[in-house]
């Protein structure tokens, strides 16, 4: 794909010219806003393809844009922010955010979320063009019309449950999934108290399609936050 052009939501101008130098010095094209309202014009107009958003803008939240812009579009947007607190995380993720970085934040890092993100737009545009009837993800496959799921060309017998997880996880692959979203997705309305339950079958699912289930390179754990089905070759970099 071409290079990507990235919006770049932040009203304070060091970190803004941090982030800008740091993608201008990658080749990528990008664009600035300084206030909310900018901001939505801008992914309005310009139709980025993807959005750094700071939370904490002069003329609104940025909860508020992130719930305002997902009204029409799946643009992925990683949030950088000094809100460091679990509850900031998983209210920004479960409002539609892809990623969150928290300040003071390493320019490697922030690359290595922005590659993460890319190679999962990359993916989703090819998906569009083949057939999703069957996911492949290094040596785990899942043939979602047989319903059967493979690890290196082995079938895996899976319960109901650990199956249903497993295929939001693949769906959403590369993308932040909090406690929250995985429970209604499997669950359908959760309690707050079946997170201990969600915990029991993702350590099962593990034990199944891992190699070494102390060391996942599928499933990427976020402490307090939820999960994330990385892409084999992703940099494993956590909130």
């Amino acid at each position: 794909m071409n290079k990507p052009r990235i919006l770049i939501v932040e009203d304070d101008k060091a970190v803004r010219n941090l982030i800008a130098t740091t993608l201008e010095t990658q080749g990528y094209q990008y664009f600035t806003a300084e206030t909310g309202a900018i901001s939505i014009l801008e992914a309005a107009s310009q139709q980025p393809d993807i959005i750094i958003l700071d939370l904490g803008l002069p003329d609104m939240d940025g909860m508020d844009i992130i719930r305002k812009v997902r009204t029409w579009s799946n643009v992925p947007i990683i949030v950088v922010s000094a809100r460091s607190d679990d509850q900031d995380k998983i209210e920004a993720l479960d409002a539609g955010a892809d990623d969150y970085l928290t300040k003071p934040f390493s320019v490697n890092e922030l690359l290595a979320r922005l590659r993460v993100t890319l190679r999962r737009i990359s993916y989703d545009r090819e998906k569009q063009g083949k057939s999703s009837s069957v996911f492949i993800n290094g040596d785990l496959k899942i043939d979602y019309a047989a319903g059967c799921v493979f690890v290196e060309n082995r079938e895996i017998h899976l319960t109901p449950m650990e199956y249903k997880l497993l295929c939001v996880l693949a769906k959403n692959a590369g993308k932040v999934l909090t406690h929250n979203f995985i429970l209604k997705e499997v669950w359908g309305n959760p309690m707050p108290a079946d997170t201990p339950s969600l915990r029991v079958f993702m350590a099962t699912l593990r034990k199944k399609i891992e190699s070494v289930p102390s060391q996942p390179k599928y499933i990427q754990t976020h402490i307090g936050i939820g999960y994330r089905m990385l892409r084999i070759a992703e940099e494993n970099t956590n909130l």
